[in-house]
């Protein structure tokens, strides 16, 4: 039996495309082959180095900051700090960890102390700002190879 729109033929799957470098080594043209290579070298983000993308070292303890309001501790701030840092820090970022560690804290004591931690504490423009003073902390301590401070988690409890 005939279902009107169907055919019974079955269709190809649609060719798969290869770049102009995969062409030409396959070809063995291997001058074509090594330009179409520099081409995609070219091509990759600036931040990208020949070893590889960027690293990402989670630092191995969380943060702990009070919120303190007359006085009193009101809340606990809970935060877990990712570094994206260049290509062959991470040795250098565990080595300096506990330096690193007091200099952010202090960024997070500063940023609870003036009501950063108050209210809608997850307000985008309120974390870029501590994202950037974090940013600054850490360049401070370990140098221009640190490019971005990312807050993979945090959470406050209320008393």
């Amino acid at each position: 039996m005939l279902v009107r729109g169907f055919s019974c033929v079955p269709r190809r799957p649609p060719p798969i495309l290869q770049d102009a470098a995969h062409v030409g080594a396959a070809e063995g043209e291997g001058a074509s082959a090594e330009a179409g290579k520099a081409e995609h070298a070219d091509a990759r983000p600036k931040d990208e180095t020949a070893e590889g993308g960027p690293e990402y070292v989670k630092l191995t303890n969380q943060f702990v900051i009070p919120v303190v309001e007359q006085g009193r501790v009101v809340s606990m701030v809970i935060l877990a700090l990712t570094l994206e840092v260049g290509a062959g820090t991470t040795e250098a970022i565990y080595a300096r960890e506990p330096k690193l560690r007091d200099a952010l804290l202090q960024v997070l004591f500063d940023h609870a102390n003036s009501g950063g931690f108050n209210g809608s504490f997850t307000d985008g423009a309120n974390l870029v700002l501590l994202r950037k003073a974090l940013l600054e902390a850490a360049q401070t301590v370990i140098g221009p190879n640190v490019l971005d401070v990312l807050i993979s988690d945090i959470a406050r409890q209320d008393s």
